[in-house]
């Protein structure tokens, strides 16, 4: 194709050959600044603590939500959402999928506008409450491995 061929495209192509596809979850990544991780452990063996410390390296606050602990990487834990003073950009949710709607419920209430479930905690219910309620939602997918991929 020569060099005035691109001209040629309708604006709508020419466009889309110079912008990649969109990536949700790498804009979720970009803009999001505290993330409340239910289900954090403060012990260092627990898959919720490693993933969490990683997120924190790399600049994001962690507001632990486990009513088991008062403290994790250095934050305070509360016990419920509900509880969390401040400003909350995304909800990782480390626990079983049936919790996951109490999770949700109070996502809603808190209007948090992400859901990122980790791998293995699946509940379409409330994945499809939450989007209902406008929440974005990432589903049995490790926010760490997401992270290195796009933001690395």
């Amino acid at each position: 194709m020569h060099s005035g061929a691109a001209r040629c495209l309708p604006l709508q192509y020419r466009s889309m050959a110079a912008n990649p596809l969109p990536d949700p979850m790498m804009e979720l990544l970009k803009r999001s600044e505290t993330i409340a991780v239910v289900g954090l452990s403060d012990s260092p063996l627990r898959p919720s603590h490693g993933v969490s410390a990683y997120m924190q390296i790399h600049g994001y606050r962690i507001i632990p939500v486990n009513p088991n602990i008062t403290e994790a990487l250095g934050e305070t834990a509360y016990p419920t959402l509900l509880d969390i003073p401040e400003r909350i950009d995304v909800v990782n949710i480390f626990r079983r999928p049936e919790f996951v709607e109490e999770i949700v419920d109070q996502a809603i209430h808190r209007q948090v506008p992400a859901i990122w479930m980790q791998e293995q905690v699946i509940n379409e219910r409330a994945a499809e409450k939450a989007r209902r309620a406008g929440i974005f939602v990432v589903m049995d997918r490790c926010i760490l491995k997401e992270h290195k991929i796009r933001l690395g």
